[in-house]
């Protein structure tokens, strides 16, 4: 059954025009009325608290009117499943050129991060104006839309708009709770999956409140004086093994040892 991002309250039984990004989709899908669906709401400010119009979970629907630009659903049951990984991750990644931070965006939203920081840093290649990065901000949200539509995620991680390592670094203070680790080639460093296995101090529950922050840098890595600066903000060197990773790559790989 498809499924579409309805990032607003969401209601049993009532008649609902979708946005205009999931009634374009249902169109592009050419669905009709009396065909079912799957919605979603948990994006950014994910909250379950609201029992009347819960956020969070998914709902079925079934089309009821196709009109030429909007579409009407009513919405159905409500079922409280999630999907989310055992551990809440943050990632903030130097990003990779190209079309590469597209697929990073996507796959990392597949495996069920967080949020994601984009940075730049001394060795990246993608640069960023002050326009141009709220352009890619919003593209690389809808990214994430899109693989938690495709992958049954129901919480939409949050992408934050571009800056700078020594800046994100110099504005987020030294959480109570909580990891931050970072990838490196530190040869007394940990591997990722004993960092965060059972009975290590940085295995840190969702269910905890606290959350892992993992730092990852771009093509050709952070310079000796971002690192040293990543260590001085309280990151723990971890890393993948002897192997030279792309950015993408060695970002993607670090996830999936954290979340699945």
């Amino acid at each position: 059954m498809p499924r579409f991002y309805c990032p607003t309250s969401l209601r049993c039984g009532e008649f609902l025009d979708l946005p205009a990004g999931a009634a374009r989709h249902v169109q592009v899908l050419r669905l009709q009325p009396g065909d079912h669906l799957t919605l979603f709401n948990g994006g950014p400010g994910w909250d379950q608290s609201d029992a009347v119009h819960p956020k969070g979970g998914e709902f079925d629907a079934v089309v009821t009117r196709m009109g030429r630009s909007d579409v009407q659903v009513q919405v159905g049951d409500y079922h409280a499943v999630e999907r989310e990984a055992a551990h809440e991750v943050r990632l903030a990644v130097g990003m990779p050129a190209n079309d590469r931070m597209d697929w990073l965006v996507e796959k990392a939203s597949e495996l069920g991060v967080t949020s994601i920081q984009p940075l730049m840093t001394e060795r990246s290649v993608l640069r960023l104006n002050p326009e141009r990065a709220d352009k890619k901000q919003a593209h690389w949200q809808s990214v994430a839309v899109a693989a938690c539509e495709q992958c049954g995620g129901n919480r939409v991680p949050v992408i934050h708009g571009v800056m700078t390592l020594a800046a994100w670094l110099k504005a987020r203070p030294l959480e109570a709770s909580g990891k931050q680790l970072l990838l490196s080639f530190h040869p007394d460093a940990p591997g990722v999956r004993d960092a965060v296995s059972p009975g290590a101090d940085l295995g840190v529950a969702r269910a905890s409140g606290a959350a892992i922050t993992f730092l990852s840098g771009p093509e050709g890595g952070l310079s000796p004086t971002e690192e040293a600066a990543a260590l001085s903000a309280g990151f723990v060197p971890v890393t993948l093994g002897p192997r030279v990773l792309r950015a993408e790559t060695a970002a993607l790989a670090a996830l999936a040892a954290l979340l699945v």
